[in-house]
């Protein structure tokens, strides 16, 4: 299936970490008319996040329990919201760690954990998602990468090396979505201003989960397959991959 430039596949919102900041604001310009699935753990407490996304209009908000950590369930929740609120038109993969780098680097556990989270279970449901939407010939894969996986630090490599790995995979899924309807969508924000960062100082071209959400949207009806965030990053890393290492080592998170 063929989509104008201001078409978007037909269905439901699937929102994959139902109390993400970044994800409820990309919910929130799409939820109109539309049935939007919050999916997280402890799903009976998401009672303010399914009357925000009602407010901005969705037909109906249904919640599922998810466990991203449980990848051995991930078959189980995805086929569940395709069967039981039908066909799925966007799916957001907002979910994620930063994790503590300087735990990681003598945690090996924590450095697991972390790695766990923002690459394997990524993997996990995009691969299940990539064939439910196969066989529906259309929708769209949202996935957020990072910036710091454009040139690993030393600063943040633990995080940093997960999206990396994350980044390349979801590259390489999108070229083997090409022509199948399916379209992936890879976003690479710098640091973002929000609850995940609390009590960090913001980096020089940080946005805010609106502006990252704005981002998405455009995005999705452009059908682009990468957006950096802001886009000046995109330009900026390009002269940062070209930096020494003696230098590159030495830069902050």
């Amino acid at each position: 299936m063929v989509f104008g430039s201001k078409d978007l596949a037909h269905g439901s919102v699937l929102l994959l970490g139902g109390r993400s900041e970044i994800g409820l604001a990309v919910a929130d310009r799409l939820a109109a008319g539309r049935t939007v699935i919050l999916a997280a753990r402890r799903s009976a407490d998401l009672a303010a996040e399914r009357s925000r996304i009602l407010e901005r209009g969705a037909k109906n908000v249904e919640v599922v329990e998810f466990d991203a950590d449980d990848v051995a369930g991930h078959e189980a929740v995805l086929t569940r919201c395709a069967t039981e609120f039908g066909r799925i038109g966007v799916a957001i993969l907002a979910f994620g760690i930063l994790g503590d780098q300087e735990r990681a680097e003598q945690d090996a556990a924590h450095a697991v954990a972390v790695v766990h989270t923002d690459y394997v279970a990524q993997l996990s449901v995009l691969t299940h998602l990539a064939q439910v939407l196969r066989a529906q010939d259309s929708g769209h894969l949202v996935v957020f990468s990072s910036v710091a996986g454009a040139r690993v630090r030393r600063a943040n490599y633990v995080y940093g090396s997960a999206k990396a790995g994350l980044d390349g995979f979801a590259s390489g899924l999108a070229d083997a979505l090409h022509g199948t309807g399916v379209h992936l969508l890879l976003i690479r924000p710098g640091f973002v201003i929000g609850h995940m960062t609390d009590g960090m100082s913001p980096a020089p071209f940080s946005s805010t989960p609106a502006q990252v959400a704005d981002a998405v949207v455009a995005g999705l009806h452009k059908r682009s397959a990468v957006v950096w965030v802001p886009r000046i990053l995109q330009p900026l890393f390009f002269g940062l991959r070209l930096l020494p290492r003696a230098v590159w080592r030495r830069m902050p998170r």
